[in-house]
């Protein structure tokens, strides 16, 4: 039997009283108040992701658990979406796979869109009957982030065969509707949906939240959505949660939800609220297996110093000290390499963009990148700023730069468009990181250092690289072209380096190889690319390059 003294924080009854935890076999045996109060450090629940992709800390599972306990996180609803679009349910199986053999709760759902569209190229299909399937499993708590929000408004059949196959099995369907209010949110809620992490305004999560939908808010590596919905959260302390997302590396090794715990007291938010969103809330909604500090609970909990700083001293998983001052004690797991991806090397004039002398006077649709957002806009620009003898061609100078997405799973002609506020002035991106499909997207300033780029992700079969004329830099991606079974601090800090060249190549977006992954994202508005072409996601249909 194990023992640990301190203000026993309890986020049930809302109350603080000093005590002794008693544990033992991964469970809390008893909780014994004590009369003295001279007791600095509290007890609490150990937090809760509410929603994450844990590709995209191009970690394992299991090494993404070793980082976020020192951070006081025990638990994750992980949607492992990304890997299933390269693998399919064998993608699936691995996340669980790695999971199980360390000391975390993770709790995953069924990814509900493999493909994500139907305009993009993918590694894998799962239809409903898979869905129904995975459904009956322990492991899959959910059914994952229905981001075909158009096929629930218009009842495409098999959308809906999956909604349903969730509802039988007892289980929440996560949503994923950027920018719905109105009527269509509305039919979007009723079809069954019952959260939604993808909410950039204040008015559209408050419309949301009145029509009966929870309400996760995010704060990723890219997308940033804290400071425009924070204020909700003592309006509906009941149905708000907190979320990733998706955390990059070198932002996992210096914080995760603790930090967004820290800056919602600062806000002046509701303590009692802002712990209930960070621990209880998902554990009700989820029905997860997370301890709340109550007698026969799983032993899981955090020791703090204070809820100012809330330096999180000590982590408890089961009943086992996983985390101590920032040092983690999980194992590290070996993990085994999977992949799909079959193209071969490309060629500088595979992207080409041809141009006819009586276009010059049209105008090229250019995917307008804003910092902080999925979200992106259409900017207009001038075929003949872009236009080169008979081609169009990067115009560096005003930061409107070429764009390629490539099928990694064939060989196929590349989609080629343009894109503005990446800002470098020299040299080449690129990615297999690429939501949904991950496809290989690169930028650059011209067809040579884009092909560079290209090639060099094909080679090493996913990763992420940024190149010059005389330097190059690779952060390789074995796992399924986007995780690494590398040490997360080693890669935090290659990640870093490799970001920090980027930003000296010009661009000055915070998190640019993360912004770059979503650029083929065609759920989210308003224009972005795949590897068939431009996309326009307001409409939900391909669209022209010239305007």
């Amino acid at each position: 039997m194990q023992a640990i003294e301190g203000n026993i924080v309890d986020v049930i009854k809302k109350e603080i009283f000093p005590g002794r935890i008693h544990f033992d076999g991964g469970r809390i045996k008893t909780i014994q108040p004590l009369s003295h109060s001279a007791i600095e450090q509290f007890i609490l629940p150990g937090l809760i992701d509410s929603h994450v992709h844990i590709e995209s800390s191009m970690l394992v599972p299991s090494e993404f658990a070793r980082i976020a306990v020192t951070h006081g996180t025990v638990g994750t609803v992980s949607d492992p979406h990304e890997i299933a679009n390269v693998l399919g349910v064998a993608g699936v199986d691995y996340m669980i796979e790695n999971a199980e053999q360390v000391p975390f709760h993770f709790s995953f759902g069924a990814p509900s869109c493999v493909p994500a569209t139907n305009f993009e190229t993918a590694g894998a299909v799962i239809d409903s009957s898979a869905i129904e399937k995975l459904l009956e499993r322990k492991e899959i708590r959910y059914l994952s982030e229905m981001m075909n929000y158009p096929g629930v408004l218009f009842h495409d059949e098999e959308v809906m065969k999956k909604i349903a196959v969730a509802k039988k099995s007892g289980k929440p369907v996560d949503g994923h509707a950027p920018g719905l209010t109105g009527e269509q949110a509305t039919q979007y809620i009723a079809a069954g949906i019952t959260t939604d992490h993808e909410c950039f305004t204040y008015e559209e999560a408050l419309y949301k939240l009145q029509h009966g939908m929870k309400v996760i808010i995010r704060e990723g590596s890219a997308a940033k959505n804290f400071e425009a919905l924070i204020p909700l959260l003592d309006q509906f302390p009941e149905m708000i949660m907190l979320c990733s997302d998706d955390k990059h590396p070198d932002d996992l090794v210096k914080g995760h939800i603790n930090q967004l715990v820290v800056r919602a007291l600062a806000h002046g938010c509701n303590f009692w609220n802002v712990l209930r969103a960070a621990t209880l809330n998902p554990v009700l909604h989820y029905k997860l297996e997370c301890g709340m500090l109550h007698e026969n609970d799983s032993a899981d909990f955090i020791v703090v110093d204070d809820f100012e700083q809330f330096n999180v001293l000590k982590t408890f998983v089961r009943g086992t000290l996983v985390a101590k001052e920032g040092k983690s004690f999980i194992e590290r797991i070996e993990a085994r390499v999977v992949n799909n991806f079959h193209c071969t090397p490309k060629s500088p004039e595979d992207f080409l963009l041809p141009v006819s002398e009586s276009d010059s006077s049209k105008n090229v649709c250019v995917i307008e990148a804003l910092d902080g957002q999925l979200i992106t806009k259409t900017f207009l620009h001038t075929v003949s700023r872009l236009k080169s003898r008979a081609t169009l061609v990067a115009d560096f100078e005003n930061d409107v730069l070429k764009f390629t997405v490539v099928n990694r799973y064939a060989d196929a002609k590349p989609a080629v468009a343009f894109i503005k506020n990446f800002g470098l002035k020299n040299g080449a991106i690129a990615s297999c990181v690429g939501h949904d499909s991950h496809n290989i997207l690169a930028i650059g300033v011209n067809d040579e250092l884009i092909c560079r780029a290209v090639n060099f992700i094909i080679e090493a079969k996913g990763g992420l690289v940024a190149v010059t004329e005389d330097k190059h830099m690779l952060l390789p991606l074995p796992v399924a072209g986007i995780m690494t079974n590398e040490y997360a601090y080693a890669v935090a800090s290659y990640y870093e380096n490799i970001d920090g060249m980027v930003k000296k190549m010009g661009s000055t977006l915070r998190s640019p190889f993360m912004t770059l992954s979503f650029m083929a994202l065609l759920v989210i508005p308003q224009l972005k690319l795949s590897d068939k072409g431009l996309f326009d996601g307001s409409k939900f249909e391909f669209t022209s390059l010239l305007c």
